[in-house]
């Protein structure tokens, strides 16, 4: 292994990427004024210690942490062992959250075990859903595999800022800027998942889930004047 592959994998230069990173968060939302909409039923839903599934784009990823309020209850994220995947998740772990990492290499029953585990100690569970490849903005089925196994209500959310960075990443990841203004936006998805559905009526769901996920998002680029 070269040494910038060393110095890039150590447990050193992500503490201080994520410090970083998350500084710089902090300091963009301490420095704009926001807004949550639609977030009244899910926060209602966490505080009495019934646990979600909280989806987004992944595209918005970087501000979850301020979507999910962790004063009112635990929060998990799926998050691959790939670099980058590794990197979010410890981004995360500085805003209390938890995360379980999905390895292609780790059983399907042993990660089913672990999530639903977590969802039985009382954690949300959140997913990018066309994350952590692509293509942006097409929903896999994951959510819709743990909304059917939990039985839990899903919602989706999504946020905006009018001023922002759009990152030259595969998704166009967008990244706050500070002294601006912006919007948190959440909506429940409601679609009864059968429990032994055919493969037509899932991909259905999937398409209504994507739309939905659009929905949300659309609307927060609205409010914040981006559309």
């Amino acid at each position: 292994m070269s040494l910038r592959r060393k110095i890039i994998d150590s447990e050193a230069y992500a503490r201080c990427v994520t410090g970083l990173i998350s500084g710089y968060l902090r300091f963009a939302y301490r420095t704009s004024k926001w807004q949550r909409i639609g977030f009244e039923a899910m926060d209602e839903a966490v505080k009495s210690g019934e646990p979600v599934i909280f989806v987004l784009w992944h595209q918005r990823l970087v501000m979850s942490p301020y979507m999910f309020d962790v004063s009112l209850g635990k929060f998990c994220t799926l998050t691959s062992t790939g670099r980058g995947g590794t990197m979010i998740g410890k981004l995360l772990n500085r805003f209390g959250f938890e995360n379980v990492s999905m390895s292609s290499h780790k059983r399907h029953v042993a990660l089913s075990r672990e999530v639903l585990g977590r969802i039985q100690d009382g954690f949300s569970i959140g997913i990018a859903a066309d994350g952590p490849r692509g293509p942006a903005r097409k929903s896999s089925n994951v959510p819709l595999i743990w909304g059917r196994v939990s039985g839990k209500r899903i919602f989706v959310v999504s946020y905006a800022s009018r001023g922002a960075f759009l990152l030259p990443t595969w998704d166009k990841n967008m990244v706050p800027k500070p002294f601006t203004k912006g919007v948190f936006t959440c909506e429940e998805w409601a679609q009864p998942i059968p429990r032994k559905g055919t493969d037509a009526e899932y991909e259905a769901l999937r398409v209504d889930l994507e739309a939905a996920l659009n929905a949300v998002t659309d609307a927060s680029d609205v409010a914040c004047a981006r559309m």
